[in-house]
C-alpha cells in the first residue's frame, strides 16, 4: 500500500536558513528591489538604456533557480557559486578558459558585463548600478543559491499533494482518485521514486464548499508541496496556487488565467465545438441554440459562441435553461446533470425533441433517466473512449483495478487521473535531480505527444495548458443506454 499523509502526519519541510543580509540578496535577485528600498538601474543593449532594475531583476532570465532558461534565442548561464567560483581554479568554454570568479570579479561583471578573463558579455545581459550594501548582499545570496530547493523538494524525497473529500456527494470521486494515485506512487517508489527520490503523497480534505475548500488549500501549502496533482474539488479556485507558485496537473474549473493549472482534458467548450460541427455537417442543423444551467457556467457558454462566430456561424445569445423558448433544431447544452435531465423533461412536456448536445463529463450520470423519446436525439462529447485503449494502455488500467479493487464501470475518472499522473512524472523525469517548480513549469510547457495509451496524444505549449483540444462524438440509443461513436476525436486544429 502506498504512504499517504494526511495533514497532521508531518510536519514541513525546513526551508533554507538565510541571514538578513541573503535575505536582502535574495529579494535583489528576485524582485531588483534594493535593501534601502532606493530604485536601483539596470542598463541594457549596446546603447545603454536606463530602466529600473525591478523590470529585470537577476531572476527573470536566470530563474529563481538560477540555472538560466533560454530567452529570445539568448541561454543565460547557470549561477551555481560551485561552478562559478569553487571549483579548480578555471573553466572551460567554448574552447576558451575562463579564471573562477571571485567576489570582485562578480561585481565587475554585474556592474560592467566583463567577465574575469576580460570578455565583454552579450548585451542582452542588462549591467546593473549597485551600491556596495547591494552588491554584497547579492553576493552573499548567489553562494547560498544553489542549497536553496523549492518546497516540497528534499535530499530523499518529494512531497506532491492533492484535494481529495471524504464525505458529502464527491466523497466517491474521491475514493477513486485516491485508489489511483496511492496505486501510481507505489508502482513508481517501487521502481526508484524520481531520480532517487520516492514520492510521497499528502492528501488534505476539501469539504464542499468554498470556504472549506480554500481553508484545505492554504492547510495543503503550509505541508510545503512541491506540485498538486488530481484534485476533486470543484469549488477551488487558483489565485492561491498562482500566488505561491504551485503548479496544479490536473482538471480543475477555469477562473482565468490559470497559468500554472495543466488540464489533461479539453475544456467544456472546446469539447461542445466538436459535437456543435457534427451537429452542423452530419446531421445537417442549421440553428443552434446555446442554453447553459448556472451563472458559473455562462462564461463556457459565450466561449463557445465566440468559438461559433469564429467559424462563420451566427448562433443567438447563451440563453439561461430555466427561461429558455429555444426553438432552434438544435439545443447545445452546457450545466451539470440535474439541470439537463430538467430540460429534456421539459422540453417533453410542450412536445418537443430537438437534438440535444452535451459534454459527457457534465451530464453522462442523467443520460439513463432519459425516456426513449429521447434516442438517437442526444449526442455526447468525449475526450477519449475505449477505442484510443492500446493493449498496453489497456492492460497497465486492468491491472491497476484490479489491485485497488476498483470497478472497471468508472474508468473514465481512472483515466483522466492516470493521465494528470502520467504527465506529471513524465515532465519530473525531464526535470533532472535538481528540480525546481519553475523547471517543471517548462518541462510541461514542452510536452508534445505523450501517449498513454489511453488517450489521443496529449501535449501542451505556451500558453497552452489543456493535454487535449477536441472530442469523440457519441450518439446514445435508449433505453440502455447504448453509446456509439459516431464522429472520431478531432482536435480543435483540425476544425475549419
Amino acid at each position: 500500500m502506498a504512504l499517504i499523509y494526511c495533514l497532521a502526519s508531518q510536519g514541513p519541510a525546513v526551508a533554507l536558513d538565510l541571514s538578513a543580509n541573503e535575505q536582502a540578496g535574495k529579494r535583489l535577485y528576485r524582485e531588483g528591489l534594493s535593501s534601502s528600498d532606493a530604485q536601483l538601474t539596470a542598463r541594457v543593449g549596446a546603447s545603454d538604456i536606463s530602466v529600473p532594475a525591478s523590470v529585470l531583476p537577476c531572476a527573470s532570465c536566470h530563474g529563481n533557480d538560477g540555472r538560466g532558461r533560454s530567452e529570445g534565442g539568448v541561454r543565460p548561464p547557470s549561477l551555481d557559486w560551485q561552478r562559478l567560483a569553487l571549483g579548480q581554479g578555471e573553466r572551460e568554454s567554448n574552447s576558451r578558459r575562463y579564471p573562477a570568479y571571485s567576489d570582485a570579479s562578480l561585481a565587475r561583471v554585474i556592474r560592467s558585463g566583463i567577465d574575469p578573463a576580460g570578455n565583454r558579455l552579450d548585451p542582452a545581459m542588462p549591467r546593473f548600478e549597485l551600491t556596495l550594501a547591494d552588491q554584497r548582499n547579492l553576493t552573499a545570496y548567489l553562494k547560498r543559491l544553489g542549497e536553496e530547493r523549492d518546497p516540497g523538494v528534499q535530499e530523499n524525497t518529494l512531497r506532491l499533494g492533492t484535494l481529495l473529500p471524504q464525505q458529502g456527494p464527491l466523497a466517491e470521486a474521491g475514493r477513486v482518485v485516491r485508489a489511483v494515485l496511492e496505486d501510481s506512487v507505489e508502482q513508481l517508489n517501487r521502481l526508484g521514486g524520481v531520480h532517487g527520490r520516492r514520492v510521497q503523497l499528502v492528501v488534505q480534505d476539501p469539504g464542499y464548499d468554498p470556504v472549506s475548500t480554500q481553508q484545505a488549500l492554504q492547510a495543503l501549502l503550509q505541508q510545503q508541496v512541491f506540485a498538486l496533482v488530481a484534485p476533486v474539488a470543484p469549488l477551488l479556485q487558483t489565485q492561491a496556487l498562482e500566488r505561491a507558485g504551485v503548479p496544479l496537473i490536473g482538471s480543475t474549473p477555469r477562473t482565468g488565467g490559470a497559468s500554472l493549472v495543466f488540464d489533461p482534458l479539453p475544456s467544456v467548450p472546446e469539447q461542445l465545438l466538436s459535437v456543435a460541427l457534427h451537429a452542423r455537417e452530419t446531421l445537417r442543423l442549421e440553428n443552434l441554440q446555446i442554453v447553459y444551467a448556472g451563472a458559473d457556467q455562462a462564461a463556457d457558454a459565450e466561449a463557445l459562441r465566440q468559438r461559433l462566430q469564429q467559424l462563420g456561424w451566427s448562433p443567438p445569445p447563451p440563453q439561461e435553461a430555466v427561461a429558455t423558448q429555444a426553438a432552434g433544431e438544435g439545443i447545445v447544452f452546457v450545466g451539470r446533470a440535474q439541470a439537463f435531465a430538467e430540460l429534456a423533461g421539459r422540453l417533453q412536456a410542450v412536445g418537443r425533441t430537438p437534438y440535444l448536445f452535451a459534454a459527457s463529463a457534465q451530464v453522462a450520470s442523467a443520460v439513463p433517466g432519459l425516456p426513449a423519446q429521447w434516442s438517437q436525439r442526444v449526442f455526447l462529447a468525449y475526450p477519449f473512449v475505449p477505442g484510443d485503449w492500446t493493449a498496453q494502455g489497456r492492460a497497465a488500467l486492468a491491472g491497476m483495478q484490479r489491485r485497488q479493487g476498483l470497478d472497471a464501470r468508472q474508468a473514465s475518472l481512472q483515466v483522466s487521473t492516470l493521465c494528470a499522473w502520467r504527465l506529471l512524472t513524465e515532465a519530473l523525469q525531464q526535470v533532472g535531480r535538481d528540480a525546481s517548480r519553475e523547471q517543471l513549469l517548462a518541462a510541461l510547457e514542452q510536452l508534445h505527444d505523450v501517449d498513454t495509451g489511453l488517450t489521443p496524444l496529449l501535449g501542451f505549449g505556451p500558453g497552452r495548458r489543456q493535454g487535449l483540444a477536441g472530442a469523440h462524438v457519441v450518439a446514445v440509443s435508449l433505453p440502455g443506454p447504448r453509446f456509439v461513436e459516431v464522429a472520431p476525436y478531432r482536435a480543435a486544429a483540425q476544425m475549419p
